[in-house]
Protein backbone atom coordinates (compact mmCIF):
# COMPACT_ATOMS: atom_id res chain seq x y z
CA UNK A 1 0.00 0.00 0.00
CA UNK A 2 1.34 3.46 -0.88
CA UNK A 3 1.25 6.11 1.83
CA UNK A 4 2.48 9.65 2.41
CA UNK A 5 4.14 10.21 5.78
CA UNK A 6 2.76 13.25 7.60
CA UNK A 7 5.29 13.01 10.45
CA UNK A 8 8.81 11.60 10.82
CA UNK A 9 8.67 7.92 11.76
CA UNK A 10 11.78 6.20 13.15
CA UNK A 11 13.08 3.37 10.97
CA UNK A 12 10.60 4.24 8.23
CA UNK A 13 11.09 7.73 6.81
CA UNK A 14 10.69 11.48 7.03
CA UNK A 15 7.55 13.57 6.71
CA UNK A 16 6.54 14.10 3.09
CA UNK A 17 7.98 10.87 1.73
CA UNK A 18 5.85 8.56 -0.38
CA UNK A 19 6.49 4.94 0.65
CA UNK A 20 5.18 1.45 0.06
CA UNK A 21 4.38 -0.34 3.31
CA UNK A 22 2.48 -3.45 4.29
CA UNK A 23 -1.28 -2.81 4.18
CA UNK A 24 -1.75 -4.03 7.76
CA UNK A 25 0.96 -1.70 9.08
CA UNK A 26 -0.67 1.24 7.31
CA UNK A 27 -4.25 0.44 8.35
CA UNK A 28 -3.51 -0.62 11.94
CA UNK A 29 -0.78 1.81 12.95
CA UNK A 30 0.22 4.60 10.59
CA UNK A 31 -3.22 5.85 9.51
CA UNK A 32 -4.97 5.71 12.94
CA UNK A 33 -2.01 7.43 14.65
CA UNK A 34 -2.09 10.26 12.10
CA UNK A 35 1.47 9.47 10.98
CA UNK A 36 0.48 8.93 7.34
CA UNK A 37 -2.27 9.29 4.76
CA UNK A 38 -3.11 7.25 1.69
CA UNK A 39 -1.26 8.20 -1.48
CA UNK A 40 -4.30 9.06 -3.61
CA UNK A 41 -4.17 11.45 -6.58
CA UNK A 42 -5.70 14.31 -4.57
CA UNK A 43 -3.36 13.72 -1.60
CA UNK A 44 -0.35 13.69 -3.95
CA UNK A 45 -1.41 17.11 -5.30
CA UNK A 46 -1.65 18.47 -1.75
CA UNK A 47 1.77 16.96 -1.03
CA UNK A 48 3.31 18.78 -3.98
CA UNK A 49 2.10 22.09 -2.55
CA UNK A 50 3.36 21.30 0.97
CA UNK A 51 6.70 19.84 -0.12
CA UNK A 52 8.58 23.14 0.35
CA UNK A 53 7.18 23.39 3.88
CA UNK A 54 8.24 19.81 4.67
CA UNK A 55 11.75 20.44 3.32
CA UNK A 56 12.25 23.64 5.33
CA UNK A 57 10.99 21.93 8.50
CA UNK A 58 13.32 18.97 7.91
CA UNK A 59 16.27 21.30 7.35
CA UNK A 60 15.53 23.21 10.58
CA UNK A 61 15.20 19.96 12.52
CA UNK A 62 18.56 18.75 11.24
CA UNK A 63 20.21 22.08 12.14
CA UNK A 64 18.77 21.88 15.67
CA UNK A 65 20.06 18.32 15.96
CA UNK A 66 23.55 19.41 14.86
CA UNK A 67 23.53 22.25 17.41
CA UNK A 68 22.45 19.81 20.13
CA UNK A 69 25.22 17.41 19.08
CA UNK A 70 27.79 20.20 19.44
CA UNK A 71 26.55 21.10 22.92
CA UNK A 72 26.47 17.41 23.96
CA UNK A 73 30.11 16.98 22.95
CA UNK A 74 31.06 18.63 26.26
CA UNK A 75 28.80 16.35 28.34
CA UNK A 76 30.65 13.82 30.51
CA UNK A 77 28.44 11.96 32.96
CA UNK A 78 29.99 10.64 36.19
CA UNK A 79 27.82 8.24 38.16
CA UNK A 80 28.69 6.89 41.60
CA UNK A 81 27.35 3.41 42.35
CA UNK A 82 27.89 0.75 45.00
CA UNK A 83 30.31 -1.86 43.72
CA UNK A 84 31.97 -5.04 44.91
CA UNK A 85 35.70 -5.60 45.31
CA UNK A 86 36.23 -6.63 41.67
CA UNK A 87 34.39 -3.58 40.28
CA UNK A 88 31.07 -5.29 39.64
CA UNK A 89 28.05 -3.08 40.39
CA UNK A 90 25.19 -3.99 42.69
CA UNK A 91 22.59 -3.47 39.97
CA UNK A 92 23.09 -1.76 36.63
CA UNK A 93 23.24 1.75 35.21
CA UNK A 94 20.20 2.28 32.99
CA UNK A 95 19.26 4.86 30.39
CA UNK A 96 16.92 6.39 32.97
CA UNK A 97 19.89 6.98 35.30
CA UNK A 98 21.74 8.67 32.45
CA UNK A 99 18.78 10.91 31.64
CA UNK A 100 18.48 12.02 35.28
CA UNK A 101 22.21 12.79 35.47
CA UNK A 102 22.06 14.75 32.20
CA UNK A 103 19.06 16.73 33.49
CA UNK A 104 21.05 17.61 36.61
CA UNK A 105 23.66 19.11 34.28
CA UNK A 106 21.04 21.08 32.32
CA UNK A 107 20.53 18.82 29.27
CA UNK A 108 17.15 17.46 28.22
CA UNK A 109 17.42 14.01 26.66
CA UNK A 110 14.67 11.69 25.47
CA UNK A 111 15.28 8.30 27.07
CA UNK A 112 13.80 6.46 24.07
CA UNK A 113 16.49 7.88 21.78
CA UNK A 114 19.37 6.90 24.08
CA UNK A 115 21.10 3.58 23.31
CA UNK A 116 23.65 1.63 25.32
CA UNK A 117 25.67 -1.07 23.55
CA UNK A 118 25.26 -3.29 26.60
CA UNK A 119 23.98 -2.80 30.15
CA UNK A 120 26.55 -1.11 32.38
CA UNK A 121 27.31 -3.53 35.22
CA UNK A 122 30.93 -2.69 36.03
CA UNK A 123 33.02 0.32 36.97
CA UNK A 124 34.79 2.10 34.13
CA UNK A 125 34.38 4.32 31.09
CA UNK A 126 31.54 3.80 28.61
CA UNK A 127 29.77 5.52 25.71
CA UNK A 128 26.10 5.85 24.89
CA UNK A 129 24.62 6.81 21.53
CA UNK A 130 21.88 9.43 21.32
CA UNK A 131 19.89 9.53 18.07
CA UNK A 132 18.97 13.19 17.64
CA UNK A 133 17.78 12.98 14.01
CA UNK A 134 17.69 10.21 11.39
CA UNK A 135 21.01 11.56 10.07
CA UNK A 136 22.58 12.87 13.31
CA UNK A 137 23.80 10.88 16.32
CA UNK A 138 25.80 12.04 19.33
CA UNK A 139 28.12 10.13 21.63
CA UNK A 140 27.88 10.67 25.39
CA UNK A 141 30.82 9.73 27.59
CA UNK A 142 29.99 7.96 30.85
CA UNK A 143 32.23 7.18 33.80
CA UNK A 144 31.00 4.87 36.55
CA UNK A 145 32.91 5.13 39.82
CA UNK A 146 32.56 3.45 43.20
CA UNK A 147 30.67 5.35 45.88
CA UNK A 148 33.01 6.96 48.36
CA UNK A 149 36.03 6.78 46.07
CA UNK A 150 38.15 9.82 45.26
CA UNK A 151 36.50 10.08 41.81
CA UNK A 152 32.99 10.17 43.34
CA UNK A 153 31.48 13.58 42.45
CA UNK A 154 29.90 13.90 45.92
CA UNK A 155 33.26 13.32 47.62
CA UNK A 156 35.01 15.78 45.30
CA UNK A 157 32.31 18.42 45.96
CA UNK A 158 32.57 17.99 49.73
CA UNK A 159 36.37 18.27 49.58
CA UNK A 160 36.09 21.50 47.62
CA UNK A 161 33.71 22.96 50.21
CA UNK A 162 35.94 21.90 53.12
CA UNK A 163 39.25 23.01 51.58
CA UNK A 164 40.67 26.12 53.22
CA UNK A 165 41.02 29.20 51.07
CA UNK A 166 44.65 30.21 50.71
CA UNK A 167 46.06 33.38 49.24
CA UNK A 168 48.32 32.45 46.30
CA UNK A 169 50.23 35.73 46.71
CA UNK A 170 51.59 34.82 50.17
Amino acid sequence: MEIILTKDVDNLGLAGQVLKVAPGHARNYLLPQGLAMEATASNLKVLAKKMAEYESRAKEAKERALDMKNSLSTLHLVLARKAGEKGKLYGAVTTQDLVHEAQAKGFTIDRKRLRLNEPIKTLGDFEATLKLHPEVTAQIKIKVVAEGSEADPAVVASEIKEAPITDPGV
